[in-house]
């Protein structure tokens, strides 16, 4: 690989980096917001509009604006040049995350939030699109998995770093280091990416929709998101959760050592489980990834009978006293982004790899995100319901499922098209 080639790749991991670091930065923050905004109900040309569903739009109207902007957005990419679509989204980003310091109201929270999802996805699409784009399809996985590495690595220093400064100097110099952030990027990009030169008539979501390889890591891809969103966001609520709800009650920085685990393994794993399946094939590292992570979903519940069995300590150094399951579930949360890495480079190449040959590289990458949403949405309100209606337990039995059930369903259809070369035909 030239130089050249390589300082743009570096140049894209920046920009994922950048783009990781302020979503996380948000998320951190926005039990703050909800402290010092105090959304209270209020009444809107005769409706009454409750606190909680003000609150619910913090997430809600970020989202929403994600699943608005993808379909447009991976157009313009492919019509048009990525560089400059991309260029053009960070320097909107360093706009929108300047604002967030001078937020008074919820309805400008929610606004400047929406914002961010925009420019979220469009930044995501982009320099995805550019890094499988510019690799090739022996290293195309490879340079995903480093991609989004990079991102894991800005999720892990975001989430640590983020509450740290807000407490010694408050919210404006958080939001000024993300500023910085995306202007290194984006002079980054300026001066070292070339210029995009792929243009794709017409309106290519059409063509790769019926795409056969897509349609069928969609039936994968479509139960997963079910199970992805679930898990990784009700271990966390596990851990922190009083007992007298089902979970283990402990305290904070715990807590954040629960996610840091899953997002530390998997960015470690992506850096090797990427160039392993550009070698040996996507299909296999997809199924694997799919259904592992199902199974260790499912032993999520038992972390009490593996902490008695295994005889983890109930005291540890700066945590204090612990219960029995909380050791466990700190390593099934790192197994779980061990197994995810394995599948994550792997399915997006394959992406990558149809909207490249295709000609249309951002919409498959859009169809990606889109297939995504209906669970990212409907996930958590099914576990919140499983949480309080049924039990803790069967939040993770029911994620496990999708996971292992999509990876059936994925099996069955190669299965079906290739027969005993299911798992090694792509």
């Amino acid at each position: 690989m030239s130089d050249g080639k390589r300082l743009q790749f570096w140049v894209l991991y920046l920009t994922r980096f950048a783009e990781g670091f302020g979503f996380i930065t948000l998320l951190t923050l926005l039990p703050t917001y909800i402290n010092t905004l105090d959304p209270q109900a209020t009444t809107v040309l005769g409706l009454t509009i409750s606190a909680g569903f003000i609150i619910g739009m913090y997430t809600t109207g970020f989202t929403l604006a994600q699943t608005a902007a993808v379909v447009p957005l991976a157009w313009a990419g492919d019509r048009f040049d990525k560089r400059t679509v991309l260029l053009v989204l960070l320097a909107a980003g360093a706009g929108v995350y300047a604002l967030f310091p001078v937020v008074d109201s919820s309805a400008s929270f929610i606004a400047i939030r929406a914002l961010q999802g925009v420019v979220v996805t469009g930044a995501g699409l982009m320099s995805l699109s550019l890094v499988g784009q510019i690799a090739t399809t022996g290293t195309r996985a490879k340079a995903i998995g480093r991609a989004n590495a990079a991102s894991f690595a800005a999720s892990i220093l975001g989430s640590l770093l983020a509450g740290a400064i807000y407490d010694a100097v408050g919210f404006g110099p958080v939001f000024m280091s993300i500023v910085a952030l995306m202007i290194i990027a984006w002079v980054g990009l300026y001066g070292l990416l070339d210029a995009d030169d792929t243009r794709v008539e017409g309106f290519p979501f059409t063509d790769l929709a019926l795409n056969r390889k897509i349609l069928t890591i969609t039936s994968f891809r479509f139960q997963y998101a079910f199970a992805v969103t679930m898990v990784r966001t009700w271990v966390p609520i596990y851990a922190g959760t009083a007992m007298a709800s089902g979970g283990l009650g402990v305290a904070a920085t715990a807590v954040a050592l629960t996610v840091t685990a899953e997002k530390a393994t998997n960015m470690v794993g992506q850096l090797f489980t990427g160039r392993l399946s550009d070698r040996t094939g996507r299909a296999m590292f997809v199924f694997a990834g799919g259904g592992a992570y199902g199974v260790v979903s499912l032993a999520i519940p038992f972390s009490t009978d593996l902490g008695a069995l295994l005889g983890t300590p109930l005291s540890l150094p700066i945590l204090g006293s612990v219960p029995p399951a909380y050791v466990p579930l700190v390593l099934l949360s790192g197994l779980l982004g061990v197994v995810d890495s394995f599948r994550e480079p792997a399915s997006m190449a394959l992406f990558a790899d149809e909207g490249t040959e295709d000609g249309g590289v951002a919409a498959s990458f859009g169809i990606r995100e889109l297939v995504w949403r209906p669970g990212s949405v409907i996930g958590p309100l099914l576990a919140g319901w499983l949480m309080v209606e049924v039990s803790m337990a069967s939040v993770f039995v029911v994620g496990g499922a999708f996971a292992i059930t999509g990876a059936l369903a994925f099996l069955g259809i190669l299965a079906y098209d290739y027969g005993r070369n299911a798992l090694t035909a792509w």
